[in-house]
């Protein structure tokens, strides 16, 4: 028997396809990340030992002649860098896979919404990279110099290889994700969910709430938090400054004169 043409199909079938459709988009996007990441890997990986003393450098500049870091766990000397060499491919995969991520998207999008979509993306790339390479060469070197120099005399210090990579990541993902502020300022002005005016008129309650982001996200000392969360709040109003420029042609969403 032959098979029915799709005007044919019940309509329950006729709205399952192009859901099984979308859903194997999706699974080949899926795997092009992943492929992208695992290809990333396979290029760090035998350079993993390497990347860990580049990553180190900031605070073994700091350490005291005749010290170095430490493993305490006798894994750590393998995984602690492998495991910066499979996030580092992650962050050199991340155009990648917000491409993919856009292909994806794409076709549901108008073609004003396309035109906006590409500075966008591109824009969240170049400065989640800028967070993190603001984090490595500002904030590590104040930081590691605050905390080697306030620690009482008699004690050496011999930092773990794997405390260090986890304090370390976690701040390159604070402040590359702080610095994309601007991109989420702009994308709720253009979304109408608020206005430049209606987001300065909320400027103190963004810059306390800067601080106690500053204060969760990185060590507890003012040195740290203060160099998050002070970049959070330029941000944010650079995230204003380039919203307005997007609506200046709507005149109920002008940006006041006080501001």
């Amino acid at each position: 028997m032959s098979s029915a043409s799709p005007g044919q199909l019940p309509p329950e079938e006729q709205q399952e396809m192009p859901l099984i459709e979308h859903l194997l988009e999706l699974r080949n996007r899926l795997l092009k990340m992943v492929l992208a990441v695992l290809l990333c890997f396979a290029v760090l990986f035998p350079f993993r030992n390497e990347l860990y003393l580049i990553m180190a450098g900031p605070l073994m500049e700091l350490l005291p002649v005749g010290q170095s870091m430490i493993a305490t766990d006798i894994t750590a000397t393998f995984f602690a860098p492998m495991k910066l060499a499979l996030v580092l491919a992650v962050f050199v995969a991340i155009p990648v896979i917000l491409y993919q991520l856009w292909a994806f998207i794409a076709p549901g999008l108008y073609a004003h919404e396309k035109k906006l979509a590409f500075p966008i993306l591109f824009s969240s790339i170049l400065l989640f990279y800028l967070g993190a390479v603001f984090a490595y060469y500002v904030v590590f070197p104040l930081v590691f110099n605050f905390f080697t120099a306030i620690g009482p005399e008699g004690i050496v210090e011999l930092p773990d290889i794997t405390s260090y990579l986890n304090f370390v990541l976690k701040m390159f993902f604070a402040f590359g994700v702080a610095f994309e502020i601007p991109i989420a300022t702009i994308l709720m002005i253009l979304s109408g969910a608020t206005t430049p005016r209606d987001l300065a008129a909320k400027r103190p309650y963004v810059v306390v709430g800067c601080f106690i982001i500053g204060m969760l996200l990185t060590p507890p000392d003012l040195i740290s938090q203060t160099l998050l969360a002070v970049p959070m709040w330029l941000l944010f109003e650079i995230g204003i400054l380039f919203g307005y420029l997007a609506v200046r042609h709507r005149p109920d969403d002008g940006y006041p004169d006080d501001v």
